[in-house]
């Protein structure tokens, strides 16, 4: 395919196959690779935290101090995530920690500061190493100075003086505030007055800065990019984004396949792919695993599963409620996830009264994730908000019909049953309430139960649907044209 040849430095503070904490990791690989694959020139920065594997032993690449003041020491190590470069960004003042932002669910109180260095780094790295990208794409609130400082600080130097740059807004909720007194690694903001950021007298955040000042910008999903110009969507920031309402774009993340295949994927008892006898093997072979891992019954009933962060965004606090009525019916109910301790208590709490029916694994598990995904015959995303979601996406491919909130790229991303089943692939549910989301897993439970046939029916559709990294990069590609246009 003929496209138009763009150099792009991709800048995220996580990236997975280097170091993960959630969905922008994946994100921060996947497009860069699609991009790639596309002849574009590509390379991702990040912070070379020294929880990278091997970093260490990564080449110096550049050993510098900031050209602007406090001419922080810094190195740039070569790393790679499939065939992209990476450059990792080592300053072990900052990101040799034994976690990237948190301990004991405590931020590091340095994060402003930390990250706005990594920022300034980025671009006083360019003309040190000769690459002069067309465009600078940022991620979230960690890189929301990359945009500000490109038009503020090197916005005269003829060396920077064509680049764009673009923000990407994958959880518009984490802003990334911080008083002018944690920034003062930046002597733009030693005047205590920079309006483009400014939350208050005393605070900005990173994320207004960059909405303010990036050539463009970009949210996870179409739905997202509309949902950030209201006050509930955006959390507060929808003047921001309703002002640059005609350069904000939506377009929906892609599913990475090679991680989340069930032709090949070496956590499955038996692999199988889209034909109806060998899915429902499959799945049946997936489920007795994951029924036996987790210490449930054998039995062919509904299974229901569920992979999360435990936070209210995830639409916890609305099963909660409604959980135990649920599990009086005959179905199968697995949890996986960490996060909020009170959540996590009341869940062990309902599980140990109905051990036969439901379990809950407090744990980050990869490998119990991807048997979820396949042994399930339901999967639940009740999201209070969901920029784009990516859980949605693996369910159909491993044909799990996925059980959504219609926000975000949920809406965008699953088609409902009862609006038109010829077309289904999972169920949607709008009112975001307790008994809303009962009533849409009664809809499925009953479904299973009187028709089994059309149950595969419609999780064969789901496993044909295909979200493509390469389709969506195509859409960055013309988003940076637009940019530079």
């Amino acid at each position: 395919m003929a496209t138009n040849h763009l150099s792009i430095l991709f800048v995220a503070s996580e990236v997975e196959g280097l170091i993960k904490s959630g969905g922008l990791a994946d994100v921060a690989k996947a497009l860069p690779e699609a991009l790639l694959t596309l002849d574009q020139d590509v390379r991702i920065a990040i912070p070379a935290y020294s929880l990278i594997p091997n970093v260490e032993h990564a080449e110096v690449i550049l050993e510098t101090t900031l050209n602007s003041w406090p001419h922080t020491a810094y190195q740039v190590v070569s790393l790679k995530v499939g065939d992209v470069p990476v450059y990792g960004i080592r300053c072990d003042e900052y990101f040799d920690r034994p976690a990237m932002y948190a301990e004991n669910n405590q931020a590091y109180m340095d994060n402003g500061e930390r990250f706005a260095f990594f920022s300034a780094a980025c671009l006083d790295m360019l003309p040190k190493l000769d690459f002069r990208p067309d465009i600078v794409h940022a991620n979230d609130w960690h890189t929301g100075f990359v945009p500000y400082l490109l038009k503020h600080r090197h916005g005269h130097d003829e060396f920077f003086a064509s680049m764009k740059s673009v923000i990407s807004i994958h959880n518009a909720v984490f802003k990334g505030v911080f008083s002018y007194n944690e920034l003062q690694c930046l002597p733009e903001m030693h005047s205590f007055y920079v309006p483009e950021a400014a939350v208050s007298n005393s605070h900005v955040t990173m994320l207004k800065a960059a909405v303010a000042c990036a050539d463009k910008i970009n949210a996870v999903s179409p739905t997202y990019a509309e949902e950030l110009k209201t006050e509930l969507g955006s959390h507060g920031m929808a003047q921001e984004f309703q002002s640059r309402a005609c350069d904000l774009v939506g377009i929906l993340n892609g599913c990475d396949y090679s991680a989340w295949n069930p032709e090949t994927d070496s956590a499955l008892p038996k692999t199988y792919k889209a034909n109806r006898q060998s899915m429902v093997r499959g799945k049946n072979a997936a489920k007795s695993a994951l029924q036996e891992k987790v210490g449930l019954g054998q039995s062919d009933v509904a299974m229901y599963g569920m992979v999360c962060r435990l936070t209210n965004q995830k639409g916890v606090h609305y099963l909660l409620p409604i959980l135990e009525n649920f599990l009086k019916f005959d179905v199968q109910l697995v949890i996986v996830g960490t996060g909020d301790p009170v959540l996590a208590h009341q869940l062990a709490a309902i599980s140990n009264k109905y051990p036969d029916r439901f379990k809950f694994v407090e744990a980050y598990n990869n490998e119990l994730a991807h048997l979820v995904e396949a042994g399930s015959d339901f999967f639940l995303m009740p999201s209070e908000f969901e920029p784009c979601g990516l859980n949605q996406i693996y369910s159909m491919a491993y044909g799990t019909l996925p059980i959504v909130r219609a926000v975000g790229g949920l809406k965008d991303s699953v088609n409902d049953y009862d609006a038109n089943p010829e077309v289904a692939t999972g169920f949607i549910f709008e009112e975001p309430s307790p008994q809303a989301l009962l009533n849409v897993m009664m809809r499925s439970l009953l479904l299973y139960v009187q028709q089994p046939n059309e149950v595969k029916r419609v999780q064969l559709y789901a496993m044909q649907q295909e979200f493509s990294w390469v389709e969506s990069a195509k859409e960055y590609i013309e988003l940076y044209m637009s940019a530079k246009a």
